[in-house]
């Protein structure tokens, strides 16, 4: 078994990096994460047309290009490391996902194809006020009306939430918990930006009043949608955040080689190396881990559940380490605001916490394996 990437597979790696380079700098960062919208339209226009990214995972069926899971862990690795600011997670990780396996080929119909376009943009809401992220922190009410729903309650940090033309809902019916969507101009809903420490991944409040809604799939059944959801999103994110250690890492390694203190490279110190060393192996390890996750997640196996939740503990905190040291090498320099250290230290705690933190992930993993 062999789980090297394919040349393709790293062709396309190279093809988005250069992109990324050119359109996602830290110039270009900064400017968007000013902004209350959070990203470029003609950015986002030519990953659509001219790269097919957000087509990446759709089927062919639905205008996609149907490729798996493990291209989708080459491009978000390369976004986590130049920190696009997009409405790429959200659009595909999440909203592309749930409509691909909540096994409505109408809803499917629907939506995918603007998805895999770019011309829709979407995202998932699903954390409520409490914070929480398991099935029975959905508390958010769906009532039947009519050959629909109205929905009533409010969910929070809903990535991209503001600015998402189409929001796919978690709610509770008398039947259990399920899926709807919700136009973005719905009556009764009412959307808020959050003001967030991580201001490159922009956050929404959402809140609903008898707001018209569309069931997806069955009645009560979204709770086995949105686990196997979660799995795939905790994959995607610990690919994200390994490309953010890495470039922390090369950062790092880099001022070491150039930054002169008593007359030698800071890197020759032994206390340097060992920072960097460190930071090289949880590194690797996280890369392994995430890799992993992304096979699992392609083949869609037994071991997804405990697989993902283990990457997503890891990789949270080797990003949130490698970030940190980043910001000790650098040294008085890198706890400024002109230095870039701080942007990948806020992705890397937001990242941390997004989806459940690494104690909730090894709980969860812990009960995944029967322990």
């Amino acid at each position: 078994m062999n789980f090297a990437f394919s040349e393709e597979q790293e062709q396309l790696r190279t093809f988005v990096r250069q992109f990324l380079e050119e359109k996602s700098s830290e110039e270009a960062v900064r400017e968007q994460m000013a902004t209350e919208k959070g990203y470029d339209d003609a950015v986002w226009s030519q990953m659509s047309e001219q790269m097919g990214l957000p087509g990446l995972i759709i089927p062919e069926a639905h205008g996609g290009q149907g490729y798996s899971y493990v291209e989708l862990i080459v491009v978000l690795e390369e976004m986590g490391r130049s920190l696009l600011c997009a409405p790429y997670f959200s659009s595909v990780v999440l909203a592309a996902n749930t409509l691909i396996h909540a096994g409505d080929d109408t809803a499917a119909a629907a939506h995918l194809p603007g998805i895999a376009s770019g011309e829709t943009t979407a995202t998932l809401a699903f954390t409520e006020e409490n914070g929480r992220w398991d099935e029975s922190a959905i508390t958010m009410s769906a009532t039947a009306a009519g050959d629909g729903y109205t929905l009533d309650g409010t969910k929070m940090y809903v990535i991209d939430g503001h600015t998402a033309g189409l929001i796919l809902v978690a709610a509770r019916t008398g039947a259990g918990v399920s899926l709807f969507a919700v136009e973005a101009d719905a009556a009764g809903l009412t959307r808020t930006p959050l003001a967030t420490m991580d201001q490159t991944r922009k956050q929404a409040k959402l809140e609903f009043s008898a707001t018209p809604a569309t069931l997806i799939g069955t009645d009560g059944g979204g709770w086995p949608v949105l686990e196997r959801v979660l799995d795939l999103a905790a994959v995607g994110l610990a690919a994200e955040q390994v490309g953010g250690a890495q470039m922390c890492l090369d950062m790092a390694v880099e001022y070491a080689k150039v930054r002169v203190q008593f007359g030698r490279p800071i890197g020759s110190f032994q206390a340097i190396k060992h920072k960097c060393a460190d930071m090289l192996l949880e590194v690797e390890s996280a890369k392994s881990a995430a890799y992993y996750a992304g096979w699992c997640a392609a083949e869609l196996n037994d071991e997804l559940p405990s697989v993902a939740s283990l990457a997503k503990a890891y990789c949270s905190e080797a990003y949130f380490h490698a970030s940190a040291e980043n910001i000790q090498i650098h040294g008085g320099i890198g706890f400024t605001w002109e230095h870039p250290a701080h942007l990948y230290f806020k992705r890397a705690k937001s990242s941390e916490l997004l989806f459940g933190d690494p104690t909730y992930h090894r709980e969860l993993l812990a009960q995944r394996i029967g322990i």
